[in-house]
């Protein structure tokens, strides 16, 4: 049986994107989210970013914790 461990520096990798602790708070910090925007649908993710978003939350993953708290960081940090 294999285990994973699903943390958010473990879903950064999975996007393809540097994931330590400066890294993850830089893309926080410059990447914001509308009220009205969906976190898969938004502007900076590349297409297979956002298919394994949308994948990964539809099929409802084990990614998909990590991915609402990430959500939820990126709605924070707007202005």
């Amino acid at each position: 049986m294999e285990v994973f461990n699903h943390d958010l520096e473990n879903l950064f990798k999975q996007l393809g994107l540097a994931a330590d602790i400066q890294a993850i708070n830089t893309f926080i910090a410059n990447h914001h989210l509308s009220d009205d925007e969906s976190l898969a649908q938004a502007a900076f993710w590349s297409p297979s970013q956002r298919q394994f978003l949308e994948e990964a939350m539809h099929q409802d993953a084990d990614w998909a914790e990590h991915i609402d708290i990430l959500d939820t960081l990126l709605r924070k940090g707007r202005s």
